[in-house]
């Protein structure tokens, strides 16, 4: 049987790209009755820059409410917070002296979200991808649902993992090598402010992404203003080409109404970028306002959430904390 891990940050509000990107393809890998799922909140990997202690612990049980909201069962897979599983922390330190910083200079999301300001980062931020390792590799994961800006960070994983299995495990393979899974039309969803940026939660802007949140009224106002150019709507990929923005609509569409960029451009192409966005406001309407409600309704009792955190919380730990003592033995640790 398959182990799937994934996991999100519980930071500002979940939007149209987590959704897309993430959560409706978690589903489908839930209830296709060869996988474990382990879907977790990573809460240790939101204070990598400075928080607020009651936003961050509303944030997880929003968090957990967009999972459940979007189909995840907890019937069926983990749901937990990071930072309610100690072997996180603690795994992530004995990978983080195994690590060469050679290695950790060449991802390219600390450059990207440091910027010209990497000496004010947190130490927390350049090891970022050292605790993602952890995360994957205390549950000895074999499939993990990527975007394609993660694909670096499990790229490290599977060298750490290897590098521990030469060196401590004498060549066998003790941690299981991570397989990314990418799936779904819409593996990188853009702004609707610039078709060149990922859309983001944490995003200056609130127009520029829409909220799982948003109302119906919100949601058709922000695909109406979004981002478009003077053409018509391309009929084709080449006509697409070097219309970021144009792209983006049709691919979301061609998400949420479960085909392809190309069928939207079938569709739609040659008319009037407002035919477009009228049919993508109705679709998005459609697909996401029962989430909306459903996550309203699992907020209104924070104490079930909650329960269903812990219980989730203590599977993790049952699958995760033999895998940390083990690796304790094989370093020489006393136990």
């Amino acid at each position: 049987m398959k182990r799937i891990l994934s996991c999100m940050q519980p930071t500002n509000n979940l939007q149209l790209g987590n959704y897309l990107g993430a959560l409706r393809n978690w589903v489908k890998l839930q209830d296709d009755g060869d996988s474990e799922c382990l879907y977790g909140i990573v809460d240790l990997h939101a204070i990598t820059v400075k928080h607020d202690p009651a936003a961050l612990t509303n944030a997880t049980r929003s968090a957990a409410a967009a999972y459940i909201a979007a189909g995840v069962d907890p019937k069926k897979s983990s749901i937990f917070a990071q930072s309610a599983v100690p072997a996180h922390s603690q795994m992530m330190w004995l990978f983080s002296c195994m690590t060469p910083m050679g290695w950790l200079n060449r991802m390219t999301q600390f450059k990207e979200k440091a910027g010209k300001k990497k000496d004010q980062a947190s130490l927390g931020l350049y090891s970022y991808p050292v605790l993602m390792a952890a995360d994957i590799l205390i549950y000895q994961a074999t499939h993990v649902p990527v975007g394609d800006d993660q694909k670096q960070h499990l790229e490290l994983a599977r060298d750490i993992a290897a590098s521990f299995n030469q060196h401590y495990a004498g060549g066998d393979t003790f941690f299981t090598m991570p397989e990314p899974v990418i799936m779904g039309e819409a593996t990188r969803v853009m702004s609707l402010r610039d078709g060149t940026a990922k859309m983001s939660k944490s995003a200056e802007s609130d127009m520029s992404r829409i909220n799982l949140t948003d109302d119906a009224d919100t949601i058709a106002n922000k695909i109406r203003k979004a981002k478009t150019d003077p053409g018509a709507v391309p009929s084709n990929k080449e006509e697409a080409e070097g219309r970021p923005e144009a792209l983006n609509l049709l691919t979301i569409y061609g998400a949420l109404s479960d085909t392809s960029a190309e069928a939207s451009m079938a569709e739609f192409g040659g008319q009037q970028f407002s035919v477009l966005k009228n049919a993508l406001s109705d679709l998005a309407v459609a697909k996401l306002t029962p989430i909306t409600s459903r996550m309203n309704e699992l907020l209104t009792d924070p104490a079930e959430i909650d329960a269903i955190l812990a219980k989730g919380a203590e599977k993790a730990r049952a699958l995760s904390q033999p895998t940390v003592d083990e690796t304790m033995k094989l370093m020489g640790f006393w136990s």
